[in-house]
């Protein structure tokens, strides 16, 4: 495990969860999830609806590997 210290930063990112045109039946969001994994996204949280289903994804990464990501793609 990582030791995580009080000065550690961290980002957020959100993912609707996709759906389909009758708004019942989720499609698979297997891309956007490993192209977020391969960002060093994190999936933390998931928020739902108030009536079910859900809403968004939660993801988190340290604020440095961000700035590692950045540097990466110059």
């Amino acid at each position: 495990m990582v030791n995580q210290t009080m000065n550690d930063r961290w980002e957020y990112e959100t993912l609707r969860v996709p759906r389909g045109e009758t708004k019942k039946e989720a499609t698979d969001p297997k891309a956007e999830l490993n192209e977020l994994a391969a960002q060093g996204w994190r999936l933390v949280e998931t928020i739902d609806y108030t009536g079910g289903g859900t809403k968004y994804l939660v993801f988190e990464r340290s604020a440095q590997s961000s700035v590692d990501n950045t540097e990466n793609s110059s």
